[in-house]
């Protein structure tokens, strides 16, 4: 392949707002205002970007800081251009929230979200204490988008499921998890794993986001 068949054939896609897909695992944002980000994720940007650290005092303000992970927080952008956005080559799924619906996602699979969504970061009260380490989700309310990322291709289960906590991405906002512990399991495996602790969605009528991959959260 000669170098302009390779410059036009890996060119950005034209046209198109709000949050498109330039392939699998990196995400293109039309800015013309602000949009939320987990820090770290922008690997390009066209136009006249700013970005600003955002988190806020208190409780809640600590947990939006821990919540990514390594001491990173979430980022807004604001301004005008195109923001690129991926995760470490993880799958980026885009969904659209509609007035009111809500979805839960681990802080690790945030990738991004459209300033008009209410968020909040949350302790999972159920699951501290375990080995999992999956203590923080991030709690949305649309209307807007939402970009999340995904080890491979998920697949979304209805519930009542019981899940790996490891495996888990992200749940619907009309179900919320408990916990289940199998320690004829973990004697047999002889050693903590997530199979271990399991996340009980008991709640009928909701879904649950599952990713084919154990992702170990780095928040303890």
């Amino acid at each position: 392949m000669d170098l302009d068949q390779f410059i036009s054939e890996n060119a950005p896609q034209e046209g198109g707002d709000g949050f498109q897909l330039e392939n699998s695992k990196l995400l293109d944002v039309s800015l013309d205002g602000s949009v939320m980000a987990k820090a770290g994720a922008m690997v390009a940007y066209t136009g006249d970007i700013s970005f600003e650290r955002k988190t806020e005092g208190g409780i809640s303000g600590l947990l939006k800081k821990k919540v990514t992970g390594e001491g990173s927080v979430m980022m807004q952008a604001s301004g005008t251009g195109h923001l690129y956005l991926a995760d470490q080559g993880k799958e980026v799924q885009v969904l659209e929230l509609d007035a009111g619906e809500e979805i839960s996602v681990n802080g690790n699979d945030i990738l991004a979200f459209e300033s008009d969504v209410d968020w909040d970061i949350k302790m999972m009260d159920s699951i501290a204490g375990t080995s999992t380490g999956g203590l923080f989700n991030v709690y949305l309310k649309g209307p807007g988008q939402v970009a999340i990322t995904t080890h491979g291709k998920p697949i979304v289960v209805p519930t009542p499921v019981r899940t790996d906590p490891q495996a888990t991405v992200a749940w619907s906002g009309n179900v919320s998890p408990g916990t289940k512990r199998d320690l004829n399991l973990k004697s047999f495996i002889g050693r903590s794993s997530g199979e271990t602790f399991q996340l009980d969605f008991s709640q009928e009528g909701g879904f649950v986001i599952i990713q084919p991959f154990e992702e170990r959260n780095p928040v303890q």
